[in-house]
Order: structure tokens, then sequence, then C-alpha cells
């Protein structure tokens, strides 16, 4: 009887809606038109979105912005789920992993020529595109970067490196010193899982994370990776691997650095500013990340943050254009919300917000301009499945670092498992 009484709620909820979509297609009686835009983040991320959606409004005062926010952990979920139900948000954010995805399932709306990209870097541009056609709009751009604080280093009776030329020895050097000097108050490092470490690291050996529709990275490369992780844990440059793979799951906010116990990390480099924020203002600064031995590249990228997409299926593709264009082009849209999805991808809204910047993200600015005759082409959108790839490398990671397997037999295991999903 329960169930039935559910069902019937459900059938008649679905009903409803469906009648209200038919009449009205998303626009009231009165011509307004209701815009759903999708993304995620924190509180503070949510109230500038918030406060630059009301002023695009005030401009556009026939167009009514829903938003749909959560945290990252559902939002994938979330957004698979609705677009299944053939409810995909008018206004979609995504990163690069889940473009191709999206994009080859039918779901984007090409921007070509609706969205203004004139003061957007051809390079970063092309990043959101797929077989010729532009499915996403890049909203900044940000580097995966060596975050330190330089005061615990000197703390610890150490010296900043030289990071044009530092090794990866060197840096497993400096984080067991800074442990043991400081009797293990503040750790060395902590451990960083990210593919982009995975990305560069790959690049100093001569390799890509992906090389066409098949995994880049040889088993030698891979075990390389993890032997830097297993020696900093085996030398307490960094936590035991319980401990790392728990910091791992969390947001920067709640890192070792953040919490003062840490005296490095890697991130992206536009999070300086949360991890500056959660830390109580201490200094930090950014560092090129370390090479292997007689790299000929130091393998960094700037990658765009994220992207605004607009749904294929929408009645109100010219509203979602026009709310993505003002996201990326308008000054005032800027100036709210500045670098918290990386430095605006617009070189005309980067030059007009420059100087309201918070210092930690001009610090960012003067790195990435100090490092950009170094970085790399900005990598192409990855191919289908790249979100549960990042699954798989952290399952091997694991059972490498608890001992569980041997890096030989996870490396070959892990390219072989990746390889049979991206054909699949």
């Amino acid at each position: 009887m329960g169930s039935g009484k559910k069902m019937w709620t459900a059938v008649s909820l679905a009903t409803a809606v469906l009648a209200i979509t038919a009449a009205c297609g998303g626009q009231g009686a009165d011509g307004e038109i209701k815009l759903r835009f999708s993304y995620w983040g924190s509180a503070a991320r949510q109230k500038m979105t918030q406060e630059a959606i009301k002023k695009f409004e005030a401009k556009n005062p026939n167009i009514d912005i829903e938003e749909e926010f959560s945290d990252f952990g559902s939002y994938y979920e979330t957004l698979a789920t609705k677009v299944a139900d053939g409810e995909a948000p008018d206004v979609i954010t995504l990163e690069i992993r889940g473009l191709r995805e999206y994009a080859d399932r039918g779901t984007l709306a090409d921007l070509a020529s609706k969205v203004d990209t004139a003061d957007i870097d051809g390079k970063v541009l092309a990043t959101g595109a797929i077989d010729g056609k532009q499915f996403a709009i890049p909203t900044g751009v940000n580097a995966w970067s060596l975050v330190v604080d330089p005061k615990a280093v000197k703390d610890a009776g150490q010296r900043l490196p030289d990071d044009t030329m530092w090794t990866w020895e060197e840096y497993v050097d400096l984080a067991a010193q800074i442990t043991a000097r400081t009797g293990g108050k503040v750790y060395g490092t902590q451990e960083a899982f990210n593919p982009a470490f995975l990305q560069i690291f790959a690049a100093q050996r001569g390799e890509s994370l992906y090389k066409g529709n098949k995994i880049g990275v040889s088993p030698n490369t891979l075990k390389a990776w993890w032997a830097v992780h297993r020696k900093l844990i085996k030398t307490k440059g960094s936590p035991d691997a319980a401990k790392s793979v728990e910091l791992g799951s969390q947001g920067e906010d709640r890192s070792l650095f953040a919490t003062r116990n840490g005296a490095m990390g890697m991130w992206w480099s536009n999070q300086l500013g949360s991890i500056n924020k959660a830390s109580g203002g201490k200094e930090v600064d950014l560092l090129r990340m370390p090479k292997v031995q007689g790299a000929p590249t130091g393998g960094m990228f700037l990658q765009p943050a994220m992207f605004y997409a607009a749904s294929a299926k929408s009645e109100r593709q010219a509203a979602a254009a026009k709310f993505i264009d003002f996201m990326i082009n308008d000054p005032e849209a800027g100036a709210i919300i500045l670098s918290d999805r990386g430095l605006p991808a617009s070189s005309k809204v980067l030059a007009a917000v420059r100087d309201k910047l918070p210092e930690t993200d001009k610090k960012t600015l003067a790195f990435l301009d100090e490092i950009k005759g170094e970085l790399t082409d900005p990598p192409a959108a990855p191919p289908k499945h790249a979100s549960a790839i990042e699954d798989i490398l952290r399952r091997y990671t694991n059972e490498v670092l608890f001992s569980r397997m041997t890096p030989d037999d996870a490396a070959q295991k892990l390219i072989t498992e990746a390889n049979a999903l991206i054909a699949g």
C-alpha cells in the first residue's frame, strides 16, 4: 500500500512537471525566461556567484537565473542523473575530465560565435573544443604547483630551494629534514595524488598521461612516481600511508598546510587564496615543481580551472549563451568572482581586475607570468571515463602505499584496467 502511494505521487509529480514545461517551456506568462545554472563549490563561491547573478539579472530583467548548487563530492552524480532524466540544466559547469563524456553524449551545445571569445588565449580556448565544435568556454586558468610556507622552512633551519633546478630527490630530502628538525610537529610535506602531478612527472620523462585513446604512461614511470610517495612516507617527510590517504580525500582547507602542520604541498594555483584563508593568513609562496634528473621539460602546464557549457536540449540557448558571455567577459562579473574560477580567461577582464585581486592572487599572477615561457600547451580533453580512471589511479596507488601489491604488479594491472575502460 505504502509503495503504491509513493508511485502514485511520483507519477503525479512527473505529470505536473511535464504539463508545466509544455505550457511555458521555461518562460513565464510575463515573458520571463527561467535559466537553470549548475555549479559546485564552497559557501564563499556560492555567495560571490549569487552576487554576480544579481548583477546579470539587473542588466537582463527578463531572465531569471535559478542556481543548482552543490558541494563537489555530489556534483557529478547529481548532474549525471539530471542529464539521464532529460532534465539537464541550461548552463552547466564542467571540468576538463568530464567534457568529452558529455560532448560525445550530445548533451552540450556548440557555443562557437554565440559567446565572445576574442580575448581568450587560443590555446586555452581550444581545450573546450572537441572535433571542431566549441562545446565549452574556459572560466579561468591555473597551474598545478608546489606551495610552500617559507617561515616553516626557515624555522626548521632549512633553506628554500632554487626551484629552477631542484630534483625530486632534493624535495624528498628537504621534506624529511623539516619533519626531523621540528620533532614531527610540522611535516615537510603532504602527499598529493592528483593526476595533474602524474601528468607533470610523466612529461618530465617524455611521456603523456593519455596517448589518443590509451594510457600514455609507462609502467616504469608509474613505479618511479610511486617511489617518490613511498620514500616520503619512509623518511617521514610526509605522514604515514593511512594519514596521507585520509588527507588526500579532504579539501585544501583541512590540509596539513592550512592547519599549520605542514611546510609544503601541491595544489592548483587558484587554491592559494583558500589555503591562505584557512591557515589564518600565513605567508604562502608558489614554486616550480621539482624535476626528474636531466628532464628536458618541467612539464608544468596551464589548465582551465573549469568551463561553462550550455545544454543542447535547452529551449533557452540564446539566454544561456548571454549568461555565459556575461560571466566570462563582463568586468563587473570579473570584479566579483576575481580568481575563484582561475585567473580570468579573458585578458580584458584580467586587466580590469588585476589591481583588485587579493595579495595571494597577485602572487599567483606574478608566478604564472614568471614561468609562462616554461609552460607546455594546455592538454586536450582526456578520453571518456577520465573521472573513473582517476578512481583507478587512486585505488592502485593505495594498494602500493599499503604494500598490498608490488609496484610492478600494480602498474601492469592499472594500465590494463584503464585501457579496457577507455576502449569500452
